[in-house]
């Protein structure tokens, strides 16, 4: 099959696709043996995302963080800064083991026959990783020497990232392995995990174990066809699978039977295509399709449906198995996923996703394909991606964890999504981006998930007009009703080192155009966010409702404002927010807020407009733990309450186009007018190309005497030198227009900050409008920032 165009690649400077009720804190430390020195992680208690009463997947496991555990290693963390490695650890804390004989020890609380554990490897100095292994030991004794690697993580550079060790922003540090004990092990019994050596790895850094009671294989359903006694396939992984079990396939799609995998693992180095069968494994700890073509390496394990484009595919049942694949880099455009194609009416059913690109990459148009009581684990991309026109579509009961991009996402590009859910999810360290997004779409669902520790230009829960194809005029922008209800996030948001401040925990984005539709939150809690716990950034979001909301801990602030909208408030409740003033918004009262009965916490009039951002003071489950204190720590209630409205009106000072309302005469891709007024010179404003005269006018909410307007291109040296010819007039109701500054050319040169000064008479004005007829170096005028000055 040839495959539809990837994915997520913009140009010319855009940033970057930007993990409860509190459960119990990690399970207390073992008493360790007596052979060994007494000794305890002692972590930082903090709130964990697994068994989150009532929400988020229900899974089969229990899980017990390294922080918590009987140790003779090394506590790192808690530390949230990109490019270290506690800040990739759950909850933001490890331990890491370094010298021979240092372990870490659990003590199970529930019988098991098996275990996983996320651990990091350092790389190598080639960047191709190093491989190692470390002693399970079970009550002291029978050492088993587990296989660990780190070839799956360790990624550098900018977006979509590479292998050499010599780039910068090191990332993707962790990685998962998982043995069985071959009998079960009773409560109260210790599992160890220790090293043995340090010849192949200086050292091993562990985050936790999950300890699970697997079943008994699953036996041959009646009548079932077997890829190996009926067709041939190697449960060894000797030989190459991949013919033999797609004639199974087949077979069992034209004899209408089920198609059953025994245990073993499967060599498989292409696509198996389904269509009308049912594919099921003896379960996902004992079947196992992995694999890789070793002379084409965008050929690899992966089970998909016909794409659209050739009829797609229908009545599926995927279930009871693992795809395991040998994605060891990011290239968009391979189809290296674990699933893929168009699957309609059909299910995928407790399936183990783990070392491919993404989970699960649909490519509609298609309809109603359930996903559910799934894992997703270490992706260099996506867990999961609804892609071009999936409708009636759901994601639930699923665990995904360590994926290298958006958790779960849903992306509209250029034919609409609708009606599509993700559902009881589990969604934690996605390495890039957010743990759930909506990109576009109508009458969409996002409830009863746990979000948790995102890592960075993401937050936990994001919707938004953004990336290619997602636009009103295609029916694809975020419209009709958007519900996020009864969801839990932790410590999610953090820093987008392309716009070098913070993404709230819950975040909003007309970066393509406005926000124009129903989005209710409600029942939610947002707890201990590493900036901000709701932000709206790139342009208009209108009809937001929040609506029962437990603000608990926030970085920087409960309401970082930094574009126009209306939003309703009720029963909002914040406390332990790190600013004095809890709301953050230069776009005055460009953003409306309608409040309702029974909030607390977060309302201030007026609102800090700082020009600066904070450093975070990060919590866990409100305990101040690192960062740095606010200036002015908040008091609860305050002792001297704001008036309301104030007594002495602020003076304009600043710029007071930043985050105020714009339109244009049109632009080019995702280059919308929203970009030149949310203060990040790294994105801009492009025109439609080949069609001067070109403009962008900016509302500034009432007649202002403007005597200067500062334009921007971004700073980057990649950017050459130009001069753009443009005029300024002015407007008191948007219809008539007076010349401000006649028409002239202005250099923008990098050299000198790519940016140039038009002094204006001062003139009363509402309305700004910039009117270019020309560029030297690009057929359309482009604009990062549209600054305005009254002095």
């Amino acid at each position: 099959m040839t495959p539809p165009p990837r994915r997520k690649l913009l140009r010319r400077s855009i940033s970057a696709s930007l993990s409860l009720a509190l459960a119990a804190f990690g399970t207390a430390a073992a008493v360790v043996m007596s052979s060994a020195p007494a000794a305890q992680a002692a972590g930082v208690p903090a709130p964990s995302p697994v068994a989150v009463p009532g929400r988020g997947a229900t899974v089969p496991f229990k899980e017990q963080e390294a922080e918590y555990a009987a140790t003779n290693g090394t506590l790192i963390g808690p530390n949230r800064l990109y490019g270290t490695l506690p800040s990739e650890a759950s909850g933001r804390q490890a331990v890491t083991l370094d010298a021979v004989g240092e372990y870490v020890e659990f003590t199970l609380t529930a019988p098991a026959n098996a275990m996983s554990f996320r651990y990091s490897l350092p790389d190598n100095a080639a960047g191709s990783g190093r491989d190692a292994s470390i002693d399970v030991l079970v009550n002291g004794a029978s050492p088993k020497a587990v296989p660990v690697t780190s070839k799956y993580g360790w990624y550098y550079g900018g977006y979509p990232f590479n292998n050499n060790p010599g780039d910068t922003n090191p990332h993707h540090f962790y990685d998962e392995a998982r043995t069985m004990f071959g009998s079960t092990l009773a409560a109260g019994t210790k599992v160890r995990l220790q090293v043995s050596s340090t010849s192949a790895s200086p050292s091993f850094t562990i985050d936790l174990a999950d300890f699970e009671q697997v079943a008994a294989p699953t036996a041959k359903p009646s009548g079932a066809l077997d890829v190996v006694s009926d067709f041939g396939a190697d449960p060894t992984g000797a030989a190459d699978s991949t013919a033999k079990i797609q004639a199974a396939v087949d077979a069992g799609k034209a004899q209408g039977k089920e198609v059953y995998i025994p245990q073993g693992t499967f060599q498989v180095r292409d696509h198996i295509v389904v269509d009308k069968v049912t594919l099921r494994g003896a379960g996902p700890w004992y079947s196992v399709l992995t694999g890789r073509d070793p002379s084409n390496r965008s050929k690899a394990v992966g089970v998909y449906g016909k794409y659209a484009k050739d009829g797609g595919s229908s009545n599926v049942t995927l279930k009871d198995f693992a795809i395991i694949g040998d994605i060891q880099e990011r290239v968009d455009d391979d189809q290296v996923n674990a699933i893929g194609g168009a699957l309609s009416n059909s299910t995928v059913d407790n399936i183990w996703m783990q070392h491919t690109k993404c989970g699960a990459w649909m490519d509609g148009p298609m309809d109603n394909l359930t996903i559910k009581n799934s894992r997703i684990l270490d992706q260099t991309a996506d867990g999961v991606n609804f892609h071009y026109g999936v409708t009636n579509s759901t994601v639930t009961n699923t665990f995904v964890r360590n994926s290298g991009d958006d958790g779960l996402a849903m992306w509209a590009e250029n034919i609409p999504n609708v009606k599509n859910k993700f559902t009881f999810n589990t969604v934690i360290l996605p390495i890039l981006a957010n743990n759930i997004v909506t990109y576009g779409g109508k009458d969409i669902t996002i409830s009863d998930n746990v979000m948790s520790d995102t890592i960075s230009n993401g937050g936990g829960l994001h919707i938004a007009n953004r990336y290619p194809g997602v636009n009103s005029g295609q029916g694809t922008a975020v419209s009709g009703t958007t519900t996020a209800a009864r969801n839990t996030l932790i410590r999610t948001g953090n820093n987008d080192y392309n716009w070098q401040f913070g993404v709230g925990a819950i975040w909003f984005s007309g970066l393509n155009e406005p926000i124009n539709a129903t989005i209710n939150i409600s029942d939610t809690e947002i707890l201990d966010s590493s900036y901000a716990a709701i932000h709206l950034i790139e342009g208009a979001t209108n009809g937001l409702h929040f609506d029962n909301i437990k603000i608990d801990g926030a970085g920087t602030y409960a309401l970082q404002i930094q574009s126009p909208g209306t939003a309703t408030f009720t029963n909002v409740v914040a406390t332990h927010i790190a600013q004095s003033n809890p709301i953050h918004n230069c776009v005055g009262s460009g953003f409306q807020i309608t409040r309702g009965a029974g909030n607390s916490g977060w309302y201030s009039d007026p609102p800090a407009c700082t020009g600066n951002w904070p450093a975070p003071v990060w919590t866990n489950g409100g305990v101040p733990q690192g960062g740095n204190g606010p200036t002015d720590p908040p008091t609860d209630p305050p002792t001297d309450p704001p008036t309301d409205p104030p007594t002495d009106p602020p003076a304009d000072t600043g710029n007071l186009a930043q985050g105020r309302p714009v339109t244009e005469s049109g632009h080019a891709d995702v280059y919308g007018a929203s970009n030149a007024v949310d203060g990040n010179a790294n994105t801009y404003w492009e025109s439609a190309n080949h069609a001067f005269p070109q403009t962008i006018t900016v509302d500034l909410g009432a007649a202002k005497a403007v005597k200067r307007v500062v334009l921007k291109l971004p700073p980057a040296a990649a950017w050459s030198t130009r001069t753009q010819t443009l005029s300024v007039s002015g407007s008191t109701d948007n219809n008539t227009f007076n010349s401000l500054k006649a028409s002239a050319g202005y250099t923008f040169d990098p050299s000198s900050g790519n940016k140039a000064t038009v002094t204006l008479p001062g003139t009363s004005a509402r309305y700004l409008r910039l009117t270019f007829t020309g560029n030297t170096e690009w057929p359309a005028a482009q604009l990062s920032e549209l600054e305005a000055y009254t002095s």
